[in-house]
């Protein structure tokens, strides 16, 4: 049963009536972020009852001692993680001499919870009822600021409904934060200062070991009925790691009284002087005021909506899903830096440890690519090349390979590995492949090259060199071999020959090889610089060749499928339908041991070639592999509905595309692996959004043209999305009758629609 508190709404996520068991779960639906900081949706005032604080910075990281019970060569020694930074949010409230906590309440009703992903703005509204008799209403607006990123604003009102009370803000800022989870319990910021003046507040705080500086600021005005009371605070208690001043309003009955908080980060890798940044960003704050930073918040996000929206008409809980996904994807990763990545979590959670996996080239660069500008996909491949010599230094000291090999991390901050199981961090190396792919995808998609020359085939050359000296030459059987990995599907450990692997590596071979000799005849000085700093020979060259033309592929003449790895059809084949349903998920019910043995497939593994290759393969072969995999998945990652999603679409199973598609899309809203309490799914996300434009829309890239094939499930009206192809924005609407394609741009464009050449021109539409 999953959850379904969550009301169904085109533009808002929203809760009504207050439950003590919901509150982790909506701390992470309702979490904001900007791209620059992001926090769980927390109350402000003391809350008793159980909670997961969460404030995160981007780029801020602590590397925690790893912790394993049995230490095996090659693991890293620390899991780095993204902190929970000081708490800005906090505003004690004392109402008539009692607490304001809603865990000991006497009655909580008209409670509501708003996130309304149109304005970027999160709502909070209840009355209650204190232990002293006391009856409040309290309506608060909180939001991080995508202008000001390193601002966040909170209003606080309350009226007194029942009697004339005594109402006294304490808002602070405090340091003495923990993360959730610490593997040590040990903290990991060290206050060093404490300064305030008038109403403002500044906590400025080093992480241990990564010597990050933050400054955490505030800056509070108290009103009465709307008008400034210019208060300064009757108290101010300070220690080494927390400011909290004191607010005193007498408020008749009837009357509202109103904190506004202007507050946030400014962190050394963004200023010298992160006091002197805060300062600087409070001005600007108080002198745009409270209505006006509303105003210029709901613009910013009018501005992200007019590219990134997808519309679904007819299915409520469907648009909800969709713009829930790009609400997040927004929230947590802008593009504006490339020393930033995109975490599974975000900004909603600790799981994962914030850091950057295989997702971002895998599946959120096509998500970036087409609702931005090309720069912002380019970020996050410069990200990479950053991060190279890294990646070398990890293949040679866990792998003993030379001559620059590069192995990417399966997690990391910055370029070092820090995931800590075995069986992940050195065997599940398909990564390397996912890179390159990345690169290979921008140059499609977006026409521009020059990444390849400038960055991209340093990067190439490393993974390619990793590939070649991991395969190993089978005299038994005259092919080329790779042992000892864990393809997409982590439920099986240590395999031989995953087809995945396997492709993926030939594939980087062959297509590194190719854009060295491109490289050779069109940027000759750029070729001649990077051969002669990595030294690469033609004899080398051959020696991949060699490699890639003879790479074996598990195959089934039985089934006339490739295997997902050697030894799978030894496995009791029994399909997830024939699975008793009290034992699933898997993964919580069955002992490891079990779930290795068994041929449950966690995710789209055979099935990831095949969405990667798709046009190396017939739509014939493709619905073979689908048809003989789907039956054993078992969809227990978050990044696996969405290419079941895409290719059950292909192959005209529409409604199991839409069904993949409700459950990506809604993965988090309706709770389906009972987790969201951690947080939120973040870059299985740009999956969902692929499912549409992708699934039901067909869209491709092929030879520097747009095609399409559309669908649309029957629980649907119409739906629309726009694609930023090569600084042309193409609006694509689609119904059960029609497609309409209009265009944004100066030029006419060709685009494809099942297979038929169609011309767009600008400020026309056309309809096939």
């Amino acid at each position: 049963m999953n959850q379904d508190y969550i009301k169904p709404d085109n533009w808002s996520i929203i809760e009504e009536g207050f439950d003590k068991d919901r509150v982790k779960s909506s701390e992470s639906l309702f979490s904001i972020g900007n791209g620059a900081m992001g926090q769980r949706a927390n109350f402000e005032e003391n809350y008793s009852g159980e909670t997961f604080q969460g404030s995160y910075i981007a780029g801020i990281y602590y590397p925690d001692k790893t912790k394993v019970g049995w230490w095996k060569n090659g693991y890293p020694k620390y899991f780095a993680k993204v902190l929970n930074a000081p708490n800005w949010i906090g505003i004690d409230i004392e109402i008539n001499g009692e607490i304001l906590d809603l865990n000991t309440c006497k009655e909580v009703t008209k409670f509501k919870r708003e996130l309304n992903m149109k304005e970027g703005i999160y709502y909070r509204s209840f009355h209650a009822v204190l232990q002293n008799g006391t009856e409040i209403e309290a309506k608060i607006t909180r939001f991080l600021s995508l202008d000001l990123d390193e601002l966040g604003v909170i209003n606080y009102q309350i009226t007194a409904l029942n009697k004339n009370s005594t109402i006294i803000f304490k808002p602070y800022l405090d340091a003495g934060v923990t993360n959730e989870d610490a593997n040590w319990e040990e903290k990991f910021w060290e206050p060093s200062d404490v300064n305030y003046s008038e109403n403002k507040a500044f906590v400025t705080a080093r992480t241990f070991k990564t010597h990050f500086v933050a400054t955490t600021f505030m800056q509070n005005s108290i009103l009465l009925n709307n008008k400034n009371l210019n208060l300064s605070p009757s108290n101010v208690f300070s220690d080494k790691e927390k400011v909290q001043f004191t607010y005193e309003v007498a408020v008749s009955k009837g009357e509202t009284t109103t904190i506004q908080k202007f507050a946030g980060y400014t962190v050394s890798l963004n200023h010298e002087n992160t006091e002197l940044g805060a300062k600087n960003v409070l001005e600007k704050a108080i002198l745009f005021g409270f209505s006006k930073l509303v105003q210029n918040q709901i613009t910013a996000w009018a501005k992200i909506w007019e590219m990134s929206d997808i519309t679904i008409d007819g299915d409520v809980k469907a648009q909800q899903g969709i713009r829930f996904n790009i609400f997040q994807l927004n929230q947590t990763y802008l593009g504006k830096d490339s020393r930033l990545n995109i975490g599974p979590k975000g900004f909603t959670g600790e799981k994962y440890g914030g850091s950057t996996y295989w997702d971002t080239e895998a599946y959120c660069i096509p998500f970036y690519m087409a609702t931005k500008d090309q720069q912002v996909a380019r970020n996050l491949l410069t990200y990479r090349y950053n991060q190279l010599d890294k990646a070398i230094e990890n293949a040679k000291d866990n792998l003993g390979f030379k001559n620059g090999a590069a192995l990417y991390p399966m997690v990391t901050m910055n370029g070092e590995e820090c995931h800590n199981e075995w069986e992940i961090t050195h065997e599940e190396i398909h990564r390397n492949g996912a890179i390159a792919f990345a690169i290979f995808n921008y140059h499609r998609f977006t026409g521009d090259y020059s990444y390849i020359p400038e960055k991209g085939l340093e990067v190439l050359i490393g993974i390619a060199r990793f590939w070649h000296q991991r395969a190993s030459y089978s005299t038994n059987r005259n092919q080329y071999m790779i042992l000892g990995v864990t393809g997409p599907n982590e439920y099986e450990n240590n395999v031989n020959n995953n087809f995945y692997t396997n492709y993926i590596a030939k594939w980087c071979l062959d297509y590194t090889y190719d854009q060295i000799q491109k490289v050779f005849l069109e940027y000759p000085l750029d070729h001649k610089r990077i051969t002669e700093k990595v030294k690469i020979t033609e004899a080398e060259l051959q020696d991949w060749k060699k490699v890639s033309q003879n790479m074996y592929f598990p195959f089934s003449k039985e089934h006339d499928v490739y295997l997902q790895q050697d030894g799978f059809l030894d496995k009791d084949l029994v399909p997830v339908k024939d699975l008793d349903k009290s034992q699933r998920p898997i993964n919580q019910k069955w002992s490891w041991d079990r779930v290795l043995r068994s041929p449950y497939i966690k995710q789209a593994d055979t099935l990831q070639g095949f969405y990667f290759f798709e046009d190396h393969f017939t739509t014939e072969q493709l619905e073979k592999h689908f048809n003989f995999y789907e039956p054993f998945t078992v969809h227990e990652s978050s990044l696996s509905p969405c290419v079941h999603s895409i290719q059950a679409a292909k192959l005209n199973k529409i409604d199991m595309a839409y069904t993949f598609y409700l459950r990506t899309s809604r993965l988090d809203l309706d709770d389906y692996n009972k987790e969201v309490e951690e947080g939120c799914h973040i870059t299985s996300m740009a999956g969902t959004w692929m499912s549409i434009v992708e699934g039901f829309g067909g869209m491709r890239v092929k030879n520097d043209a747009l095609h399409f094939e559309p669908k649309i499930p029957k629980e649907w009206k119409g739906y629309s999305f726009k694609i930023n192809f090569r600084n042309q924005i193409v609006k694509v609407s689609v119904n059960h009758h029609e497609t309409n394609f209009s265009l944004e741009g100066d030029n006419a464009i060709s685009v494809f629609v099942n297979g038929n050449k169609v011309l767009v021109e600008p400020d026309k539409m056309v309809t096939v």
